[in-house]
């Protein structure tokens, strides 16, 4: 696969650092299977689609996953270590994978304090750079801890040029998130929609639905060529529960449209899917990897925000649309200075 199709050139500025206020008050891009394109807003979605149709949420939690630490000297004659610490995995109660900086100063062994009474010693080295953590609390005592002495996770892009702060606790988070917080990034299709725009789409007649995936550090790293030599991704926990599924398969039977909301919802739906196109509960881990190519059989449109050139997010949309179309809706984009990435404005693709 020629991944330069992939590509193209995104001036910096468009990168929102910020989302819109309100956040539904967001750009949309209307993306047709033709190649039309229509410029509106996101509160314009319900017209978009018809009474009956199905927009399915993934209701994860973002933790606050991104820490500050040190980790104290050995002996007399050496120095405390500060270190910026990325969860990036939970293994278990109390063990999370995680990057962390200075990484060639850490070894396994040490111990990283985070508050008092707050603590994690490295217990081993995982291949790809990352460290594996275990706290000194577990369950939801490291929850409240993370809580209170952790930032939100945000992606690099960002996170290069502003430090988390208070406010992203709000606008990082969506609004119907469930109770369960493993995710170290956010849904960010779902950040658009306020209360408000929720009752609109329930005033339309537009039905609701939850699915959830803990998204990873994955969805902000570089393809790798074992990745695309295997046609895996990284893994991620999901769940569609029988009820949803049911409810899905009865609607398409009707001939309305399921609507994933965003990518991490899409991904959810297609792992579950059966080559007869209907839908089956399931819980556990997805690597599932969309390209141009593969059969996309559960999803009937898409709300997504923008991705990065060359990712697999852009090849997830590619998969669904044709690269071309979305190479010309991209460039459509730019041009029209729309704001790009997990802060930025929203895509309603419809194939």
């Amino acid at each position: 696969m020629d991944l330069s199709v992939f590509q193209f050139d995104l001036p910096e500025q468009l990168i929102a650092l910020r989302p819109a206020e309100p956040q539904d008050s967001a750009r949309l891009l209307v993306v047709h299977g033709d190649g039309r394109l229509e410029d509106a807003g996101v509160r314009d979605l319900p017209r978009y689609l018809s009474a009956g149709d199905v927009m399915v949420f993934n209701d994860t939690r973002v933790l606050p996953a991104a820490l500050k630490g040190v980790r104290p000297a050995r002996d007399a004659v050496g120095q405390d270590v500060a270190c910026d610490v990325n969860l990036t995995e939970r293994v278990d109660a109390h063990t999370w994978r995680a990057l962390a900086r200075p990484g060639r100063r850490l070894k396994v062994g040490d111990t990283i304090l985070f508050a008092e009474g707050f603590s994690a010693d490295i217990t081993g080295r995982p291949k790809g750079g990352e460290i594996e953590l275990r706290f000194s609390r577990g369950g939801a005592d490291l929850t409240a801890a993370l809580d209170a002495h952790g930032a939100m996770p945000l992606p690099p892009y960002i996170a290069r040029r502003r430090p988390a702060d208070a406010k992203d606790r709000d606008t990082y988070q969506t609004g119907f998130a469930g109770e369960d917080a493993a995710s170290v990034a956010a849904p960010t299709a779902g950040l658009h929609f306020t209360p408000r725009l929720l009752a609109e789409v329930d005033a339309a007649g537009i039905r609701q639905e939850r699915v959830r995936l803990h998204v990873g550090l994955g969805t902000f790293k570089p393809l790798e060529a074992e990745q695309l030599a295997a046609n895996r991704l990284h893994e991620e926990w999901r769940r569609l529960t029988p009820e949803v599924a049911a409810r899905l398969n009865a609607a398409r039977s009707d001939g309305h449209r399921v609507v994933p909301v965003g990518t991490t919802a899409m991904r959810t739906l297609e792992s579950c899917v059966d080559t007869e196109g209907v839908l089956q509960p399931a819980t556990g881990p997805t690597d599932i990897f969309l390209k141009p190519g593969d059969a996309v059989r559960a999803t009937d449109a898409l709300v997504t925000n923008f991705h990065l050139p060359g990712s697999s997010l852009f090849m997830l949309v590619c998969a669904l649309m044709g690269t071309d179309v979305m190479q010309a809706a991209y460039a459509h984009a730019i041009a029209n200075e729309y704001r790009f990435y997990s802060y930025g404005d929203a895509c309603l693709l419809l194939p």
